[in-house]
């Protein structure tokens, strides 16, 4: 597949990432032309120096857990903006959807969503935390609520993105929402099921190896 690079978002969102780290990442990034740099807060300002246009900038709220009050997860989202980030990806609150609190998780993406001020809105659901319902009754509430994508996985739980729930979010959002796999994808071929079973966007920190294997797979 051509341009492969324009359906990754390359992420460092590792706790211990120190500045030469995000030089490397930085500069894998540009050489390979991912359509995101996904980085912590804490880099955002460094990071969106550097990047030239036309690759966005993102980075996270409330992440890896999701579980802070909705008036911190708004406040994040607001700094963000400010701070120059073109996407957003904020975890969902598990717990609340898994109680079938569809009041509050729909209210809490939609004033995240508001604070994001027009910026792309990713909301990671965590699937292998939920059932098939609730990762259904979880899509259907980001869209309904100003969400632009339903993201698998943050990488740092059980387990990452899945074939079958791409597949099955897909099925739900419908063809024209953001389905967004990530979480363990490290290899082209693992790229391409993603992308054949609905996915538009991939989060992986493996960008530079799925591109470069890539290239390979095109020379051969």
């Amino acid at each position: 597949m051509k341009n492969i690079g324009k359906y990754i978002d390359q992420t460092i969102l590792k706790p211990d990432a120190t500045k030469a780290e995000i030089a490397s990442f930085l500069l894998g990034v540009v050489k390979y032309q991912f359509f995101a740099a996904v980085v912590n807060p804490c880099w955002v300002p460094v990071v969106g120096t550097q990047l030239p246009r036309g690759i966005k900038l993102c980075s996270v709220v409330d992440f890896p857990l999701g579980t802070s009050r909705t008036k911190v997860k708004v406040c994040a989202a607001e700094d963000l903006v400010q701070q120059g980030c073109h996407e957003i990806d904020m975890v969902l609150n598990i717990g609340k959807l898994k109680e079938k609190d569809y009041k509050y998780v729909g209210k809490e993406i939609k004033l995240v969503a508001e604070a994001c001020q027009g910026r792309v809105l990713k909301v990671i659901i965590e699937t292998c935390l939920l059932e098939k319902q609730e990762k259904v009754a979880a899509a259907n509430i980001i869209k309904e609520s100003g969400g632009q994508f339903v993201k698998t996985s943050t990488g740092f739980s059980r387990e990452g993105a899945k074939v079958e729930d791409v597949e099955l979010l897909r099925a739900t959002v419908g063809p024209d929402f953001g389905v967004k796999a990530s979480g363990g994808i490290k290899t082209y071929a693992q790229a391409l099921q993603f992308i054949k079973a609905g996915a538009n966007r991939l989060g992986t920190s493996s960008g530079v190896q799925i591109v470069e294997q890539a290239q390979e797979s095109s020379r051969g």
